[in-house]
């Protein structure tokens, strides 16, 4: 028993950060339409902004202090990933609205390859270190219940709380802000929402720059874990499977999914690998997303879409 809860906590943390990133995914197209296919880029871009602004500042500063540099470096990274943000909607996907799902598609691919080489020129291309104090030795809980009790990794449960933190301040500003109101009016009907005075593009520049400090955050964080490399755009990929069973226009969806994604991997490769081979970590969450898409295309939670002639 004690094995089985730790193999489900695993799954349950790594469920939180999938969740993170496919919150980027969900935002975006709640708000404008747009699958935004480069916010594994954008992951990347925020982790390597973070990394080398934290190793840079105490250069230029003189400031001894770990947890002050960490903090000035997310700020700056932040403001950097606004910026990042405001250009991509405004110089791109701002004139591409209302068109076919395919040149959107290619414009947001186009992105990820700019961003990508753009990180390697501004930052370099070398493996980098995110080093927020989050620490990575092992814990054992519930010592009394269980003989030996049950052993959790320290850095995942911070890395979740992080997550889940991130995922109440946006919950508490979709609903209790008047901007997040006039979100949630734009991912209903964005034409009854202009109708009123809401400001489109005005929604679409801040749903963008949420996604960019989201995006900042989940990089933050894969970066502690894994460092900071190019192969951080693969987490995209990872989040996928999320949103497709969450629903791509679920904000509650991309965390249910996330979580259920997470245990199901973990479970799966521990209580089945040894019949099938190993390995079924890797593709058990595209198994699950390719079923949902064949029964059930709008996920567990995202709206069914009627077209009457």
């Amino acid at each position: 028993m004690a094995f089985f809860l730790e193999t489900l906590i695993g799954g349950l943390m790594a469920g939180m950060l999938y969740s993170l990133v496919a919150l980027g995914f969900v935002l975006i197209y709640k708000a404008s339409g747009v699958f935004n296919f480069a916010q594994g880029a954008m992951v990347l871009f925020a982790a390597l902004a973070m990394a080398r602004f934290a190793e840079w500042i105490p250069k230029w500063t003189g400031i001894d202090s770990m947890l002050l540099a960490n903090l000035l470096a997310f700020v700056i990274a932040g403001i950097f990933m606004f910026a990042v943000a405001w250009v991509i909607e405004r110089l791109v996907l701002r004139h591409l609205v209302n068109q076919e799902g395919a040149t959107l598609l290619m414009a947001t691919l186009g992105i990820t390859y700019f961003l990508e080489g753009l990180g390697q020129t501004i930052f370099g291309s070398d493996i980098y270190k995110i080093d927020i104090g989050m620490p990575k030795d092992p814990i054992f809980m519930l010592d009394s219940v269980f003989p030996g009790g049950v052993l959790v990794n320290k850095e995942d449960v911070y890395a979740a709380a992080i997550a889940a933190a991130l995922v109440v301040l946006l919950s508490v500003f979709f609903q209790k802000t008047t901007t997040g109101r006039a979100l949630r009016a734009v991912a209903d009907d964005h034409q009854a929402a202009q109708s009123i005075g809401i400001p489109l593009n005005r929604i679409w520049v801040i749903v963008w720059c949420v996604a960019g400090v989201v995006a900042l955050v989940a990089g933050m964080i894969w970066g502690s874990k894994l460092g900071v490399q190019f192969s951080l755009t693969t987490v995209a990929l990872r989040a996928l499977p999320v949103v497709i069973l969450g629903g791509l226009t679920s904000v509650p969806g991309a965390i249910i999914g996330g979580l259920i994604i997470g245990v199901g991997e973990k479970l799966s490769e521990v209580y089945l690998g040894p019949y099938v081979g190993g390995g079924i970590e890797i593709w058990f969450a595209y198994v699950l997303a390719l079923t949902f898409l064949l029964f059930r295309p709008q996920g567990l939670f995202g709206e069914k879409i009627i077209d009457r002639v």
